[in-house]
């Protein structure tokens, strides 16, 4: 009877799979986070926000004249076009956008974060915010609408991007703070004063115009909508201005948060 009770312990002892292990200490615990992390760094927030939004993100031409049809192809003549950018709140096609990105356009064209075009129609306006409310006459299967969020809770300091077509370029995307809140900018000719603004410091330039402004948890709070120069050279110097979202989502006839 000792010898297989002798025989039994000396089975649980030397037996490697039935030793309990040691608990990881906090320093090898650390050791292999830290390695975990240099083997697959994880992506930075900007990067989470802009992959959030941009299947939302659209292309907006204001094509000017009857002639334009919106092609690349400038064989015929030089059209003076008004090019922006606009964000899906609702699938079926509405997206928000700067109302002189279209202002005066004989037609508009959007264009989908999957490569699809569209013609797009008026539904909405709202000049005191500078916003456009519009309905794309074709959509993707898969529209996404983006996800808005009160801007109660925004202060200066939060981190935001701003994503869009500067210059016709892109999509691109810009990371900076909320530099301040309920700011006050006058159109560079003078004849309107846009209020209770969300002022930014992300890179915006002309073709920003209409575009999100959004957290890092990829959640919209504004719409792009001016930048600030004293020599009116329509070039980033630090300075733009975002309508809050809640006026935005007003225009379109939404319910407030």
């Amino acid at each position: 009877m000792f010898a297989l009770i002798a025989l039994t312990a000396a089975f649980w002892f030397l037996n490697p799979m039935l030793v309990p292990k040691a608990p990881f200490t906090m320093e090898q615990i650390d050791a292999a986070m830290r390695q975990s992390i240099e083997d697959k760094p994880l992506a930075s927030a900007a990067a989470r926000a802009y992959d959030a939004i941009i299947p939302s993100v659209v292309r907006v031409v204001g094509l000017m004249s009857d002639g334009d049809d919106g092609s690349d192809d400038r064989e015929h003549g030089n059209f003076e076009r008004g090019v922006g950018t606009g964000v899906v709140i609702i699938d079926n096609g509405t997206i928000l956008t700067n109302l002189h990105v279209i202002n005066g356009a004989k037609k508009i064209k959007v264009s989908f974060f999957d490569g699809s075009e569209s013609e797009a129609v008026v539904l909405n306006t709202q000049p005191e915010n500078d916003l456009a409310v519009l309905r794309a006459k074709t959509i993707p299967d898969d529209l996404e609408a983006a996800t808005m969020r009160s801007t109660a809770d925004l202060a200066s300091g939060d981190r935001v991007i701003a994503v869009g077509f500067p210059f016709g370029i892109g999509p691109s995307v810009s990371e900076g703070v909320v530099s301040g809140l309920k700011r006050q900018f006058r159109s560079p000719d003078g004849q309107q004063m846009l209020t209770n603004l969300i002022q930014f410091d992300a890179a915006a330039n002309p073709g920003n115009s209409g575009g999100p402004l959004v957290t890092m948890d990829g959640e919209v709070v504004g719409i792009v909508t001016a930048i600030l120069n004293p020599n009116r050279q329509r070039v980033f110097i630090g300075i733009g201005f975002a309508v809050p979202i809640e006026n935005a989502a007003a225009a379109a006839g939404m319910p407030p948060f």
